[in-house]
């Protein structure tokens, strides 16, 4: 995520960096499934010991978590608070008082990850595991029938056709939704929520499962063979409901989590059955252990630095321009390494990386783990 959130400019990127336009599903679109797919999996670790704790405890965990990890995503969208007009700080309000239909975005990657935990974690909690994954089955036929028969008659799957925009706009208002498709439309939306809790769901099931099956290849063969069923199912699916993330159609949570099965098949294999670590794993160590944490700073730290400017004199229409430590440092350092600017971005890109794995890294090493 913080790769891609984070090329030197958007105007110059390579295309499995990039999101689809609509239908398909590169590269990218895979990181934030594996991300809901990894929440469920670290759910099937801590709901045994949610469940002896009894009703109250778990109900006022679940609830106290999905808040913060709402609000720190709300407060993400608004921060820093203030912005340059010009050659002056001017608030940022919850609508922009001279244009109605702008304001600050209620939704965005962290409030989905709160409403998929909090939903998830009451139908694993109260209906347990197996049928837990039969209502995540249903929820996603609901979901495909609801977009068929609530969507435009002619293209139901469109931006324009999709029922869920309608929704959104009704509940969250359009100054609140994101504008970046050009039009009012929320790819992390109330109604494509919907299919994203059963991506929570299958999470905690494949972990349930390897938990009660223990370290075997059995489990880990049987494990795979389930990721290529969900992935061909996936891609059977999209032949009449198109693999879509932004809104987050039934296919795709179907063929994304058969990835997901298939990586994680993988990376145990390599990891716990032949015992390969080294620096790569390390690397990665970093990131797993404050995942949330180093999100939520790597949205704080351009937000800051975008504030951080200075003046660069004026431009030949006698305009005031300046320069922020970020844009310095992609148009200093990055743009000038190749004539190719898409090799600029990326390294501007990965610089992020790794100046946000260097802050996981001093708080790994002085043992503090940031838990929401």
């Amino acid at each position: 995520m913080i790769l891609v959130n984070n090329p030197g400019t958007w105007e110059h990127i390579y295309s499995p960096l990039e999101h689809a336009p609509w239908h398909g599903c590169t590269p990218t679109d895979l990181v934030f499934p594996f991300f809901l797919f990894a929440v469920g999996n670290a759910m099937a670790f801590v709901m045994p010991r949610l469940e002896a704790a009894g009703n109250r405890v778990f109900l006022q965990k679940v609830f106290k978590r999905t808040a913060l990890i709402f609000f720190i995503g709300l407060f993400l969208n608004w921060f820093p608070f203030v912005r340059w007009q010009d050659d002056h700080l001017v608030f940022k309000h919850w609508v922009t008082p001279l244009q109605p239909g702008n304001g600050i975005r209620i939704l965005g990657v962290l409030q989905r990850i709160a409403l998929c935990y909090c939903f998830a974690s009451l139908i694993i909690y109260y209906f347990k595991t197996k049928k837990a994954f039969f209502i995540g089955i249903i929820i996603l036929l609901i979901y495909w029938l609801l977009c068929f028969l609530l969507g435009a008659p002619s293209d139901p799957y469109s931006m324009q056709g999709y029922f869920g925009v309608d929704i959104d706009k009704s509940i969250l208002g359009i100054p609140h939704m994101y504008k970046g498709e050009g039009v009012p439309f929320d790819p992390e939306g109330l109604t494509s929520t919907i299919p994203a809790i059963s991506q929570v769901i299958f999470g905690f099931v494949v972990s349930d499962y390897i938990i009660r099956k223990g370290k075997t290849y059995e489990m880990l063969s049987n494990l795979f063979v389930a990721g290529c069923l969900l992935v061909f199912a996936g891609l059977c699916w999209n032949e009449v409901f198109p693999l879509n993330k932004k809104i987050w159609t039934s296919s795709f949570t179907v063929y994304t989590s058969g990835l997901a099965i298939l990586i994680l098949c993988v990376a145990m294999f390599i990891i716990e059955f032949k015992n390969k670590r080294g620096p790569v794993t390390k690397f990665f160590d970093v990131f797993g252990k404050n995942p949330l944490f180093i999100f939520i700073l790597a949205g704080l730290v351009p937000r800051i630095s975008g504030l951080l400017r200075w003046s660069n004199g004026k431009d030949t229409s006698g305009k005031s321009t300046y320069t922020a430590p970020l844009e310095w440092l992609y148009e200093t350092i990055c743009k000038p390494v190749s004539q190719n600017l898409k090799n600029g971005s990326l390294l501007f890109a990965i610089i992020m990386v790794l100046m946000f794995w260097f802050f996981g890294y001093l708080l790994d090493r002085k043992k503090i783990y940031i838990r929401v």
